[in-house]
């Protein structure tokens, strides 16, 4: 059985389905240009996904980014050719429903899953810490202070012409805030 190559999580909207291995042999990316999937494991949640009921690839990339908070979401790119290759090994099918393709679990695709539990723990364990992050992102209270420190630096820097000496204070009050922030 072949291993799943690394794929690209970015903002790719190509609706051509069928792009081969090069659409999928990027790494995948999720929020702050971190690895979001190690190799073979958007494989393992694909099939897990599968494993609950058969799906479209639109409801997969909706169940992932729903995963992940909305924090990823991964591209058609990476998707549609990940359920090729798992069709073209035997681990999923695929069937005509309403003219779309609706992709099902197959009885290796349900062995490989069991037999890759820890794996797919890790993977949804850290799925569920980008809905964690994204969750923290979107509290009031952050959003709230990021508004505040965004409406202060513009005022401040349209009360006059920002000359170097105001440009490295305010550099610095920002530099020791992300320092207290990193701490915290």
């Amino acid at each position: 059985m072949r291993d799943m190559h690394k794929g690209h999580g970015g903002p790719h909207h190509d609706r051509h389905h069928h792009h081969g291995k090069a659409g999928i042999e990027k790494e995948f990316r999720g929020g702050m240009g971190r690895r979001m999937f190690e190799q073979g494991h958007l494989r393992l949640l694909i099939l897990s996904l599968l494993e609950e009921r058969a799906r479209h690839g639109y409801e997969i990339i909706k169940a992932i980014e729903e995963l992940a908070g909305g924090d990823y979401t991964p591209s058609p790119g990476v998707i549609y050719p990940t359920l090729t290759l798992l069709e073209e090994t035997g681990l999923a099918s695929v069937s005509e429903l309403a003219g779309k393709k609706q992709y099902a679990i197959t009885p290796d695709g349900a062995a490989l899953v069991a037999s890759e539990a820890e794996a797919l723990a890790r993977v949804r364990a850290r799925l569920g810490a980008a809905e964690s992050v994204a969750e923290a992102r979107r509290s009031p209270e952050l959003q709230q202070a990021m508004h505040k420190f965004k409406a202060a630096l513009h005022q401040r820097l349209s009360q006059g012409e920002a000359d170097t000496e105001l440009t490295r204070k305010i550099a610095t009050v920002i530099e020791r805030a992300a320092q207290d922030i990193g701490q915290a």
